[in-house]
Protein backbone atom coordinates (compact mmCIF):
# COMPACT_ATOMS: atom_id res chain seq x y z
CA UNK A 1 0.00 0.00 0.00
CA UNK A 2 2.44 2.50 0.89
CA UNK A 3 4.04 1.56 -2.38
CA UNK A 4 1.08 2.62 -4.42
CA UNK A 5 1.21 5.57 -2.11
CA UNK A 6 4.47 7.05 -2.85
CA UNK A 7 3.93 7.10 -6.33
CA UNK A 8 2.66 10.11 -6.35
CA UNK A 9 2.95 14.03 -6.71
CA UNK A 10 5.74 15.65 -4.08
CA UNK A 11 2.65 17.33 -2.25
CA UNK A 12 1.49 13.88 -0.78
CA UNK A 13 4.81 11.78 -1.25
CA UNK A 14 6.52 13.47 1.26
CA UNK A 15 3.80 13.05 3.98
CA UNK A 16 3.69 9.93 3.63
CA UNK A 17 7.08 9.48 3.49
CA UNK A 18 6.87 11.32 7.37
CA UNK A 19 4.07 10.44 8.41
CA UNK A 20 3.30 6.50 7.31
CA UNK A 21 6.34 5.57 6.54
CA UNK A 22 9.15 6.81 9.07
CA UNK A 23 11.43 8.00 6.38
CA UNK A 24 13.84 9.95 8.00
CA UNK A 25 13.54 13.84 8.60
CA UNK A 26 15.97 14.57 5.43
CA UNK A 27 14.26 12.49 3.13
CA UNK A 28 10.54 14.08 3.59
CA UNK A 29 11.94 17.35 3.88
CA UNK A 30 14.08 16.51 0.51
CA UNK A 31 10.51 15.59 -1.20
CA UNK A 32 8.90 18.58 0.70
CA UNK A 33 10.92 21.39 -0.86
CA UNK A 34 10.17 20.06 -4.52
CA UNK A 35 6.59 20.81 -3.83
CA UNK A 36 7.57 24.45 -5.39
CA UNK A 37 9.30 23.21 -8.04
CA UNK A 38 7.22 21.09 -9.62
CA UNK A 39 3.68 19.04 -9.78
CA UNK A 40 0.75 20.44 -8.08
CA UNK A 41 2.47 22.92 -6.54
CA UNK A 42 4.17 24.61 -9.66
CA UNK A 43 1.11 24.42 -11.82
CA UNK A 44 -0.71 26.29 -8.91
CA UNK A 45 2.01 28.78 -8.44
CA UNK A 46 2.51 29.95 -12.05
CA UNK A 47 -1.29 30.84 -11.95
CA UNK A 48 -0.73 33.89 -9.52
CA UNK A 49 -0.94 36.93 -10.71
CA UNK A 50 1.56 39.80 -10.82
CA UNK A 51 -1.30 41.72 -8.22
CA UNK A 52 -0.26 38.57 -5.64
CA UNK A 53 -3.89 37.41 -6.26
CA UNK A 54 -5.18 34.01 -7.96
CA UNK A 55 -8.03 34.39 -10.52
CA UNK A 56 -8.21 38.11 -10.09
CA UNK A 57 -10.24 37.40 -6.47
CA UNK A 58 -10.26 37.28 -2.78
CA UNK A 59 -12.82 34.04 -2.40
CA UNK A 60 -14.54 34.13 -5.58
CA UNK A 61 -12.67 34.51 -9.21
CA UNK A 62 -12.97 37.95 -10.76
CA UNK A 63 -16.23 38.14 -12.40
CA UNK A 64 -18.23 35.05 -11.08
CA UNK A 65 -21.92 35.86 -11.20
CA UNK A 66 -22.90 32.65 -9.33
CA UNK A 67 -24.68 31.31 -12.14
CA UNK A 68 -22.38 28.42 -13.13
CA UNK A 69 -22.09 24.99 -11.25
CA UNK A 70 -20.42 24.62 -7.62
CA UNK A 71 -18.14 26.91 -5.90
CA UNK A 72 -15.23 28.53 -7.96
CA UNK A 73 -12.04 27.36 -6.16
CA UNK A 74 -9.51 28.76 -8.29
CA UNK A 75 -9.81 32.41 -6.32
CA UNK A 76 -6.88 33.57 -4.08
CA UNK A 77 -7.85 32.09 -1.13
CA UNK A 78 -8.39 28.11 -2.09
CA UNK A 79 -5.55 28.67 -4.03
CA UNK A 80 -3.02 29.79 -0.67
CA UNK A 81 -5.27 27.33 0.88
CA UNK A 82 -3.98 24.34 -1.22
CA UNK A 83 -0.40 25.71 -1.11
CA UNK A 84 -0.45 25.39 2.26
CA UNK A 85 -1.67 22.33 2.75
CA UNK A 86 0.71 20.93 0.34
CA UNK A 87 3.91 22.04 2.56
CA UNK A 88 5.18 24.42 -0.21
CA UNK A 89 7.74 26.83 2.13
CA UNK A 90 6.03 30.28 2.69
CA UNK A 91 9.43 32.07 1.14
CA UNK A 92 8.72 30.57 -2.17
CA UNK A 93 5.92 33.01 -2.12
CA UNK A 94 8.13 35.77 -0.82
CA UNK A 95 5.81 39.48 -1.28
CA UNK A 96 2.42 37.99 -1.62
CA UNK A 97 1.17 38.98 1.26
CA UNK A 98 2.41 42.45 0.82
CA UNK A 99 0.76 42.78 -2.61
CA UNK A 100 -2.44 41.15 -0.87
CA UNK A 101 -2.41 43.57 1.56
CA UNK A 102 -2.38 46.23 -0.92
CA UNK A 103 -4.35 45.42 -3.50
CA UNK A 104 -7.18 42.46 -2.32
CA UNK A 105 -10.16 42.99 -1.08
CA UNK A 106 -12.80 40.91 -0.21
CA UNK A 107 -16.20 40.35 -2.15
CA UNK A 108 -18.04 41.08 1.17
CA UNK A 109 -18.45 44.86 1.73
CA UNK A 110 -14.55 45.64 0.51
CA UNK A 111 -12.89 45.01 3.18
CA UNK A 112 -8.80 44.35 4.11
CA UNK A 113 -8.24 41.20 2.73
CA UNK A 114 -5.94 40.17 5.71
CA UNK A 115 -8.46 41.60 8.16
CA UNK A 116 -10.97 38.95 7.47
CA UNK A 117 -14.43 39.26 7.11
CA UNK A 118 -17.94 37.78 8.57
CA UNK A 119 -17.41 33.97 7.67
CA UNK A 120 -16.31 31.91 10.17
CA UNK A 121 -14.92 29.29 7.40
CA UNK A 122 -13.48 32.15 4.89
CA UNK A 123 -11.74 33.95 8.32
CA UNK A 124 -10.60 30.42 9.33
CA UNK A 125 -8.57 29.58 6.11
CA UNK A 126 -7.70 33.59 6.22
CA UNK A 127 -5.69 32.83 9.78
CA UNK A 128 -4.24 29.77 8.86
CA UNK A 129 -2.69 31.42 5.95
CA UNK A 130 -1.56 34.24 7.64
CA UNK A 131 0.35 32.68 9.90
CA UNK A 132 2.16 30.76 7.33
CA UNK A 133 3.03 33.62 5.17
CA UNK A 134 4.12 35.91 8.52
CA UNK A 135 1.24 38.28 8.25
CA UNK A 136 0.07 39.69 12.17
CA UNK A 137 -3.60 38.25 11.79
CA UNK A 138 -4.32 38.74 15.93
CA UNK A 139 -7.22 40.39 14.84
CA UNK A 140 -9.08 37.48 13.45
CA UNK A 141 -8.02 34.88 16.21
CA UNK A 142 -9.91 37.67 18.64
CA UNK A 143 -12.48 37.66 16.00
CA UNK A 144 -13.10 33.14 16.89
CA UNK A 145 -13.18 34.10 20.47
CA UNK A 146 -15.76 37.30 20.16
CA UNK A 147 -18.11 35.20 17.74
CA UNK A 148 -17.51 31.74 19.46
CA UNK A 149 -21.72 30.82 19.79
CA UNK A 150 -23.27 29.38 23.34
CA UNK A 151 -23.06 26.04 22.74
CA UNK A 152 -19.31 25.84 21.72
CA UNK A 153 -19.02 26.43 18.14
CA UNK A 154 -19.44 28.54 15.36
CA UNK A 155 -21.65 28.90 11.93
CA UNK A 156 -21.53 30.81 9.21
CA UNK A 157 -24.72 31.84 9.37
CA UNK A 158 -24.52 33.71 12.36
CA UNK A 159 -25.08 36.59 10.38
CA UNK A 160 -27.95 36.00 8.99
CA UNK A 161 -29.34 34.88 12.63
CA UNK A 162 -28.23 31.55 13.67
CA UNK A 163 -27.62 30.80 17.01
CA UNK A 164 -27.02 27.17 16.80
CA UNK A 165 -23.06 25.85 15.78
CA UNK A 166 -22.84 23.71 12.65
CA UNK A 167 -20.01 20.79 12.15
CA UNK A 168 -18.74 22.52 9.12
CA UNK A 169 -18.25 25.54 10.40
CA UNK A 170 -16.89 24.36 13.60
CA UNK A 171 -14.30 22.30 12.26
CA UNK A 172 -12.89 24.78 9.67
CA UNK A 173 -12.60 27.45 12.56
CA UNK A 174 -10.84 24.61 15.01
CA UNK A 175 -8.58 24.34 12.00
CA UNK A 176 -7.41 27.82 11.95
CA UNK A 177 -7.20 28.47 15.79
CA UNK A 178 -4.99 25.42 15.89
CA UNK A 179 -2.70 26.49 13.28
CA UNK A 180 -2.89 30.15 14.88
CA UNK A 181 -1.74 28.46 18.61
CA UNK A 182 1.08 25.82 16.94
CA UNK A 183 2.52 29.36 14.92
CA UNK A 184 2.42 32.00 17.81
CA UNK A 185 1.33 30.17 20.84
CA UNK A 186 -2.07 31.61 20.73
CA UNK A 187 -3.92 33.50 23.87
CA UNK A 188 -5.53 32.29 26.70
CA UNK A 189 -8.72 33.00 25.21
CA UNK A 190 -8.19 31.34 21.54
CA UNK A 191 -6.82 28.60 23.13
CA UNK A 192 -9.85 28.12 25.93
CA UNK A 193 -11.95 29.11 22.53
CA UNK A 194 -10.32 25.94 20.01
CA UNK A 195 -11.02 23.63 23.53
CA UNK A 196 -14.54 24.68 23.75
CA UNK A 197 -15.04 23.72 19.98
CA UNK A 198 -13.26 20.38 20.38
CA UNK A 199 -15.72 19.69 23.21
CA UNK A 200 -18.95 20.87 20.84
CA UNK A 201 -18.02 18.22 17.98
CA UNK A 202 -16.75 15.23 21.15
CA UNK A 203 -20.25 15.97 22.92
CA UNK A 204 -22.25 14.81 19.22
CA UNK A 205 -19.18 11.99 18.67
CA UNK A 206 -17.92 13.95 15.72
CA UNK A 207 -21.60 12.37 14.30
CA UNK A 208 -24.33 13.08 15.88
CA UNK A 209 -27.08 15.55 17.05
CA UNK A 210 -26.70 16.43 20.40
CA UNK A 211 -31.26 15.91 21.32
CA UNK A 212 -31.65 13.33 19.49
CA UNK A 213 -28.74 11.36 18.77
CA UNK A 214 -29.47 10.89 15.37
CA UNK A 215 -26.27 10.69 12.94
CA UNK A 216 -26.76 14.21 11.49
CA UNK A 217 -26.63 13.74 8.26
CA UNK A 218 -25.20 11.09 5.38
CA UNK A 219 -22.05 13.35 4.94
CA UNK A 220 -20.43 13.10 7.87
CA UNK A 221 -19.15 9.37 6.43
CA UNK A 222 -18.58 10.79 2.86
CA UNK A 223 -15.33 11.13 2.48
CA UNK A 224 -13.85 13.61 -0.18
CA UNK A 225 -11.23 14.68 -1.31
CA UNK A 226 -10.27 17.33 -1.39
CA UNK A 227 -12.09 18.16 1.99
CA UNK A 228 -12.84 21.90 0.85
CA UNK A 229 -14.94 23.31 3.04
CA UNK A 230 -16.43 19.66 4.04
CA UNK A 231 -16.91 17.60 7.33
CA UNK A 232 -16.89 14.38 7.77
CA UNK A 233 -15.82 12.05 10.80
CA UNK A 234 -12.01 11.52 8.33
CA UNK A 235 -11.89 15.20 8.21
CA UNK A 236 -12.46 16.02 11.52
CA UNK A 237 -10.49 12.76 12.90
CA UNK A 238 -7.02 13.96 11.24
CA UNK A 239 -8.17 17.59 12.93
CA UNK A 240 -7.78 15.49 16.15
CA UNK A 241 -4.97 13.95 15.27
CA UNK A 242 -2.75 16.82 14.18
CA UNK A 243 -4.20 18.95 17.84
CA UNK A 244 -3.00 15.29 19.22
CA UNK A 245 -6.51 14.95 21.21
CA UNK A 246 -7.37 11.56 21.89
CA UNK A 247 -10.92 10.66 23.30
CA UNK A 248 -13.42 7.54 23.86
CA UNK A 249 -15.67 9.80 22.18
CA UNK A 250 -14.27 9.84 19.08
CA UNK A 251 -14.85 5.62 19.03
CA UNK A 252 -17.69 6.24 16.86
CA UNK A 253 -15.92 8.01 14.03
CA UNK A 254 -13.08 5.62 14.29
CA UNK A 255 -14.87 2.68 13.72
CA UNK A 256 -17.01 4.24 10.58
CA UNK A 257 -13.87 5.42 8.92
CA UNK A 258 -12.41 1.54 9.34
CA UNK A 259 -15.80 0.10 7.83
CA UNK A 260 -15.40 2.22 4.83
CA UNK A 261 -12.04 0.76 3.89
CA UNK A 262 -11.96 -1.68 0.83
CA UNK A 263 -10.97 -5.11 0.29
CA UNK A 264 -7.82 -4.15 -1.06
CA UNK A 265 -7.25 -1.32 1.71
CA UNK A 266 -8.11 1.24 -0.30
CA UNK A 267 -10.66 4.09 0.06
CA UNK A 268 -13.19 5.52 -2.56
CA UNK A 269 -13.55 8.77 -3.23
CA UNK A 270 -16.66 9.88 -2.29
CA UNK A 271 -17.10 12.82 -4.90
CA UNK A 272 -15.40 16.16 -5.61
CA UNK A 273 -17.06 19.35 -4.40
CA UNK A 274 -18.12 20.59 -7.67
CA UNK A 275 -16.22 23.63 -9.47
CA UNK A 276 -14.22 25.28 -11.41
CA UNK A 277 -11.23 24.35 -10.53
CA UNK A 278 -7.10 24.83 -12.36
CA UNK A 279 -6.45 21.05 -12.60
CA UNK A 280 -7.77 17.81 -10.79
CA UNK A 281 -5.66 16.36 -7.98
CA UNK A 282 -7.77 13.07 -6.93
CA UNK A 283 -9.45 10.76 -9.02
CA UNK A 284 -13.03 10.67 -10.32
CA UNK A 285 -16.05 9.55 -7.39
CA UNK A 286 -15.88 5.76 -6.78
CA UNK A 287 -12.30 5.37 -7.88
CA UNK A 288 -9.88 4.33 -5.33
CA UNK A 289 -8.32 7.97 -3.73
CA UNK A 290 -4.35 8.22 -2.82
CA UNK A 291 -5.41 11.03 -0.76
CA UNK A 292 -8.30 9.61 0.86
CA UNK A 293 -6.32 6.36 1.71
CA UNK A 294 -3.12 7.83 3.29
CA UNK A 295 -5.72 10.26 5.67
CA UNK A 296 -6.86 7.13 6.83
CA UNK A 297 -4.06 5.17 7.20
CA UNK A 298 -2.63 7.82 9.31
CA UNK A 299 -5.66 8.69 11.55
CA UNK A 300 -6.08 4.82 12.24
CA UNK A 301 -2.02 4.56 12.67
CA UNK A 302 -2.36 7.42 14.96
CA UNK A 303 -5.10 6.13 16.66
CA UNK A 304 -4.41 2.73 17.42
CA UNK A 305 -0.68 3.72 18.44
Amino acid sequence: MTGWLLESDPALRWQVQRDLVGAPEEVWRATRALVGGEGFGARLLAAQGSDGMWAGGAFFPAGFDGKEEGQPWTATTWSLTSLREWGVDAAVLEGTAELLAAGCRWEYQGLPYWGGEVDCCINSWTLANGVWLGVDVRGIADWFVEHQLEDGGWNCEWVEGSTRSSFHSTLNSLKGLLAHEVATGGTVETRAARVRGEEYLLARRLCRRLSTQEVVGEWVGRFRSPFRWGYSVLNAMDYFREAGRKDPRMAEAVEMIRTARQADGTWLQGGRHPGRVWFEVDVDEGEPSKWLTFYALRVLKWWES
